[in-house]
């Protein structure tokens, strides 16, 4: 079996959560929309911000609930490390060279329209791509797109999500605790000593990972990183059905893709439009962030991916074109969740928030349209 079709079974289960999870996703976006240019808009907006436990239901969802998403991303970077496409040097130098260009060029785009001026700490917005939102658009064009070509989108937008905790974890960290944040190196690390000590009960990691999202969000780091460091601390083992790592991320693929990510996108895309919106879509935040997106992503995939396969770093798929690499890095620009997740990080304006909303949702649907097409076209 080559390295191109080397798929486990949890990979392919993978793909049908994300690509349904996306259609799904769509349809929680247009509802948010509709809601809140209708009459509801006020009843919406009053339910985001119950508070519940001291806190707004709107925090709950952005800091809580989307510890679960990135739990399933980090199980599932892990997955790809240990047993994936990324496993092998070879095979991952694709993904890997398109990802880095995928994150380079637009933040050098969005920088070109930001630099001095107040939208610049929005800077990792266009770096990010929604794996559900793109897988979710692929699935749509059915079995003309070769399998290899969904490896290397999932691959791709799995780096960017590693790409994006990062930048979440050093640049939009507020008021650092190191009292917090030493607590939650020692929690940290006892969930390390229970790995190591082959404690397959999953109980003891969650209970520890409570104690963790508390400090982080206490220590200034923000606390949906949490699931990121839970999942590598969960025993992977040789990544089959025994494994806890195997058997919880099979079991959270349902609930994010059709709770979590939906949930996400009803409390935070809902954009109330009005007349002077339109004078925003000229500003450097908005031109930086679309063309980051649906320029700088296409491009830096496309460019960076030829330089890897010319210089030998990586080798293209047999069934996979680079028209068909082109529609793919023009759909890595969906960056939809990420980039609003990135969004209520970076900024505290209202008016700087919903600016960059309706730029990504532009984007998106650009990146959407375009890529769809190029990829139907190319696979032919």
């Amino acid at each position: 079996m080559t390295v191109t079709t080397r798929i486990t079974q949890l990979f392919k289960e993978f793909f049908a959560s994300e690509s349904t999870g996306g259609l799904i996703l769509i349809f929680a976006t247009v509802l948010a929309l509709i809601i809140a240019n209708s009459g509801w808009n006020d009843a919406y907006l009053d339910t985001l911000h119950w508070i519940i436990g001291g806190k707004s239901l709107e925090f709950w969802v952005n800091d809580g609930l989307m510890t679960f998403f990135f739990l399933l991303v980090g199980l599932e970077i892990e997955r790809e490390l240990y047993i994936g496409e990324l496993s092998n040097r070879q095979a991952a130098m694709l993904p890997v060279s398109a990802a880095i260009g995928g994150m380079v060029i637009p933040v050098a785009i969005f920088a070109l329209f930001n630099v001095g001026g107040p939208g610049i700490g929005g800077f990792g917005i266009p770096m990010a791509t929604d794996i559900a939102f793109a897988l979710g658009i692929l699935s749509l064009l059915g079995k003309r797109v070769p399998f290899s070509l969904k490896i290397f989108l999932t691959a791709l937008a799995i780096i960017d999500d590693m790409g994006g905790v990062l930048l979440i974890s050093i640049f939009y960290a507020k008021g650092l605790s190191l009292m917090y944040l030493g607590s939650a190196a020692g929690i940290f690390l006892v969930m390390l000593l229970l790995n190591r000590l082959k404690v397959w009960v999953l109980w003891p990691y969650f209970l520890l990972g409570v104690g963790l999202w508390i400090c982080l969000y206490q220590g200034g780091i923000h606390p949906t990183v949490t699931g990121i460091l839970l999942a590598f601390a969960i025993p992977f083992g040789k990544g089959d059905e025994a494994s806890p790592s195997y058997g919880l991320q099979h079991n959270l693929h349902l609930p994010v893709a059709f709770l979590v990510m939906p949930v996400f996108a009803l409390a935070n895309a809902g954009i109330a439009f009005s007349a002077s919106d339109i004078e925003t879509l000229g500003s450097g935040l908005s031109l930086g962030i679309f063309l980051g997106l649906v320029l700088g992503k296409p491009l830096g995939v496309v460019l960076f991916s030829w330089l890897a396969i010319r210089t030998s770093i990586a080798n293209q798929p047999d069934d996979m074109n680079m028209k068909q690499l082109t529609g793919a890095g023009i759909l890595a620009g969906i960056g939809f969740t990420m980039s609003i997740f990135i969004t209520v990080l970076a900024f505290d304006d209202p008016a700087m928030i919903k600016t960059a909303k309706i730029a990504i949702l532009a984007a998106s649907v650009a990146a959407a349209v375009l890529g769809s097409l190029v990829i139907w076209r190319a696979s032919r």
